[in-house]
């Protein structure tokens, strides 16, 4: 009997046929597409066998990232719980795939002592046991203690305090991910779970992990509470819980005590350089930290209007006046300024010296060398803003800013296919984020891509109705929703949204934008889009108007008499202005 059903891309097939051998040399029925007889359609074969199997095993590699067979089959797989995947090549893995558990393969030569077997082998166990056994075989125990920090619940009574809640989950991870002797589950897979009714038992499984950290903040006036409980997923018992109620300048105090409390209750011993580097903090300020929070709360919605960046620069400029040191909010402030600069032409704007002032505090800070980087491609230094950012992906690859700048970077140079990749993992990194996913529809849409342009829209359109949800005027956020409603084929909602949000927010030039951008492209709209364009580009900037030039979507409206009228007087005034300008 099928019991173990496995997918991979034809390039693999060597590496499908060793993986096959060793999991029946377990015990195990596996079936690949190779037995599938000559009298049936392949597709049913498929159906059925996905159907009957208890584990799939996926096996990643870059060919079976861009194989529809493969993600169909990933995809079913994961929706019936039964999914167990690795990778042969140490590559990128699509959305949503990147977020769960995936074993590393890249090097296995065929033997059974290796982490990334032992992994595949213990998931397999998780879900089923060898032909002829009497019971099911246990999962294997990692060979460390691993951990997963579920996303702390916001129990203020105020959805605008979430910010708080979120930013002690990740304080807490990343504290955790300097003690040597525990693995740590990374934020935006943990985060993967916030706001769904799960089992901690199902938790673990999925992930591999022995502990999972769950609890809640509440955050009102100068108090904090924050509970916190530590299950043995293996037993499914609490092995250590507490309460806290402090004044909310002990924050940093009480981070560390959860922290070094876990510690003990799992019997590990704390490094004293470990301990030194848990309780350094970027502030010791409480209100400077809370402020920070806030102020990256608005730049994670990637809503980039000229409110918004001032709103962030207000935040982080009074963060900075309480700490000078703090490099992470003049890192931000910085981003910020740039953002004001280039792309809403604030010459007036200092773009510089908050930037320099974070690398100067903290040269290893990555979202400071991903705002350097930032900051220069706007300013039209590509190959020195890709250095920059190869430096931020160095110091930290799984940090929100460097991916999406080099997203970014790569767009910019019409190095469409590369930006992919970056923009993925942004999305995956930053769950509230809605600028990435919109930036996915348009690369996947120009290469040709429909069914991962129609992915990245349903995941685009939930965070836009998660944000609108909070905010209902929010014009930039309907107007990044409008492509996601444009693709799915929701065309009468579509306008209907791009109506509403030039009513709320007529004067915000990058919704026209976005909006034309989709009337252009999915609906084929040219008069549309052009009637928006035409205020648009009589007020762009030379970085949004190079931006255009190299956009896929304008593509259509390249040989529109009336497009290049509109490229050339914004030309002309943007040249105008620049000899214009005192030197």
């Amino acid at each position: 009997m099928t019991e173990i059903f496995v997918s991979y891309a034809r390039s693999t097939v060597a590496q499908a046929q060793a993986i096959a051998e060793a999991l029946r040399g377990l015990g195990y029925g596996v079936w690949r597409d190779d037995e599938i007889p000559a009298n049936r359609a392949y597709a049913d074969v498929i159906a059925e066998r996905l159907a009957k199997a208890k584990a799939v095993v996926v096996i990643w590699s870059a060919d079976a990232a861009k194989s529809q067979w493969v993600f169909s089959e990933a995809n079913r797989a994961r929706e019936d719980g039964k999914l167990v995947q690795l990778t042969v090549d140490g590559g990128r893995l699509p959305m949503p795939f990147d977020t769960i558990q995936c074993a590393d393969l890249s090097s296995w030569t065929g033997g059974d002592d290796t982490p990334g077997w032992k992994q595949v082998v213990g998931a397999i166990a998780g879900l089923i046991s060898p032909s002829g056994s009497q019971q099911e075989t246990p999962r294997k125990a990692p060979r460390k203690l691993s951990i997963c920090v579920l996303p702390f619940a916001n129990m203020s009574g105020d959805p605008e305090q979430e910010y708080f809640s979120d930013g002690i989950s990740e304080d807490i991870i990343t504290d955790l991910s300097k003690v040597s002797a525990l693995s740590v589950v990374s934020r935006n897979t943990a985060f993967t779970f916030k706001g769904r009714s799960i089992k901690v038992t199902d938790v673990a499984r999925e992930l591999t992990v022995s502990h999972v950290l769950e609890g809640s903040v509440r955050k009102a006036g100068g108090r904090v509470r924050i509970t916190a409980q530590l299950i043995d997923a293996a037993h499914d018992d609490h092995i250590w819980a507490e309460r806290y109620d402090r004044d909310l300048t002990d924050i940093f105090a009480l981070q560390d005590e959860i922290s070094e409390a876990i510690v003990k209750a799992l019997k590990l011993k704390l490094l004293p350089e470990e301990k030194k580097a848990i309780e350094r903090r970027g502030t010791d300020s409480a209100e400077a930290y809370d402020l920070y929070l806030m102020a990256r709360q608005h730049y994670c919605t990637g809503n980039f209007d000229a409110r918004l960046s001032e709103t962030i620069i207000r935040l982080c400029g009074r963060a900075v006046e309480i700490d000078p040191g703090y490099a992470r909010a003049w890192a931000l402030m910085g981003w910020a300024q740039s953002r004001l600069r280039f792309r809403f032409g604030r010459q007036d704007i200092d773009s510089a010296t908050a930037i320099e002032t974070a690398l100067a505090l903290d040269p290893n800070l990555a979202e400071a060398h991903a705002g350097k980087a930032e900051s220069l491609r706007l300013e039209g230094r590509s190959d020195e803003a890709s250095v920059e950012i190869e430096i931020a992906l160095r110091l930290d690859p799984e940090n929100f800013e460097a991916n999406n700048v080099a997203a970014n970077v790569c767009f910019s140079q019409g190095r469409i296919a590369d930006s992919i990749p970056y923009y993925e993992k942004a999305a995956a990194l930053m769950e509230t984020n809605v600028g990435a996913g919109t930036m996915l529809i348009t690369c996947h849409t120009a290469l040709g891509d429909t069914e991962r342009a129609r992915q990245a829209a349903h995941m685009t359109l939930a965070r836009v109705e998660a944000v609108l949800a909070q905010d209902r005027s929010n014009g930039m956020a309907m107007g990044q929703g409008v492509a996601a409603l444009a693709v799915l084929g929701e065309t009468d909602r579509c306008r209907d949204w791009i109506r509403r949000a030039l009513l709320i927010d007529p004067d915000n030039q990058m919704l026209r934008y976005n909006s034309a951008c989709s009337l252009c492209v999915h609906l084929k709209d040219t008069d549309g889009a052009l009637d928006l364009l035409d205020p648009y580009l009589a007020w762009t900037t030379r970085v949004d108007l190079d931006w255009a030039k190299v956009d896929p979507d304008m593509a259509p409206l390249h040989e529109n008499p009336r497009f290049q009228a509109m490229i050339a007087a914004a030309e002309a005034r943007l040249a105008a202005e620049a000899e214009a300008a005192p030197a």
